[in-house]
């Protein structure tokens, strides 16, 4: 009866236009649209985790969920800009970089001038644990790949379509990173080579990366028909050298 009593009170407020609905009263307080009065029951928002949170795409203002991992957990608010716990103002905490989600590690988070950016939205690089080659080609080397020229944040993704466009050799970089499926994404690119050097800046927080003298891993970022950029990981330097050398891999995707 009381589940009843329930339904036809949301379907009276909905459909038939009454101001206010009450649960558990039938005169609820002026003041309140929806009034639930209890003495032995509460109200219980929806549950979710904070990746769970993250993945809601343009939140309304004011939106309520209960966060399951933040914190010890907490009930958080949307304010329009960041979600809030609701103790007293205290952002609650964003994806942060070395954070697992989205079938491999937060590599990157965009900021304010970044390509991509939208203020208010959490977006960046999510990078696997491990490398995808320890040696392997960037391929085609004498050959012009059109549109692999992109060096940029935000231009990976296209550079790797068109490296496996161009390029119909099975065993190279950015073909690993195409036909990769992992975490249930097959998302994932050959980094251009600014998104390779957000990798290296953040190595530690992702993990997985060798120290060796020459670690080097390529970009998607051609430079001429021979030669395309590579960063060396075990000291941060950026370089071009021959497609034809055999370098270490790592993929991205972006979130």
């Amino acid at each position: 009866m009381k589940k009843l009593n329930i339904i036809y009170f949301l379907f009276a407020f909905q459909c038939c236009g009454l101001a206010q609905v009450g649960i558990g009263t039938l005169t609820p307080a002026s003041t309140a649209a929806l009034d639930v009065t209890s003495t032995s029951q509460g109200f219980l928002p929806p549950r979710m985790t904070k990746a769970q949170r993250i993945a809601i795409s343009s939140p309304a203002m004011g939106l309520m969920i209960y966060c399951t991992d933040c914190g010890a957990g907490e009930l958080e608010i949307y304010s329009g800009v960041y979600w809030r716990n609701m103790i007293g103002g205290a952002l609650a905490p964003p994806l942060a970089i070395g954070d697992s989600y989205g079938g491999g590690k937060v590599a990157y988070i965009l900021l304010s001038g970044d390509p991509g950016y939208i203020e208010g939205q959490v977006h960046g690089l999510i990078a696997p644990t491990s490398d995808q080659s320890l040696f392997i080609e960037w391929g085609c080397i004498g050959a012009n790949m059109p549109g692999a020229e992109g060096t940029s944040l935000g231009t990976g993704n296209q550079n790797t379509i068109d490296i496996v466009t161009g390029c119909v050799t099975t065993a190279i970089a950015a073909r690993i990173c195409d036909d990769l499926v992992l975490g249930g994404y097959s998302d994932w690119f050959l980094p251009s080579k600014d998104e390779l050097n957000k990798l290296y800046l953040n190595r530690v927080a992702i993990g997985g990366f060798s120290t060796a003298s020459q670690a080097y891993y390529w970009s998607s970022s051609e430079s001429t028909n021979n030669v395309a950029w590579y960063q060396n990981f075990c000291c941060g330097n950026q370089n071009t050298t021959n497609k034809n050398l055999q370098s270490f891999v790592r993929a991205v995707r972006a979130f």
